[in-house]
């Protein structure tokens, strides 16, 4: 009876922990694209800041409005 008890405890234990593993998987792909697109933003904003000097002026005011 204990051994059986036991037996369904371990088995949920280890489907948890493949769930977790899964879901650190996915997190770290998430992760990787958040920084894929990080850099790319701060090369748009050094691109446009060389192109047109004015953007880096405005950038702030922009970012403010969309917050606001």
């Amino acid at each position: 009876m204990k051994e059986s008890v036991l037996k369904e405890k371990l088995d949920i234990i280890e489907r948890e922990l493949s769930t977790l593993s899964d879901k650190i998987t996915e997190t770290d792909g998430i992760k990787a694209a958040v920084e894929d697109l990080q850099m790319e933003i701060k090369g748009l904003k050094l691109f446009l800041s060389r192109v047109h000097p004015q953007f880096k002026k405005d950038f702030p005011e922009i970012i403010k409005k969309l917050k606001g």
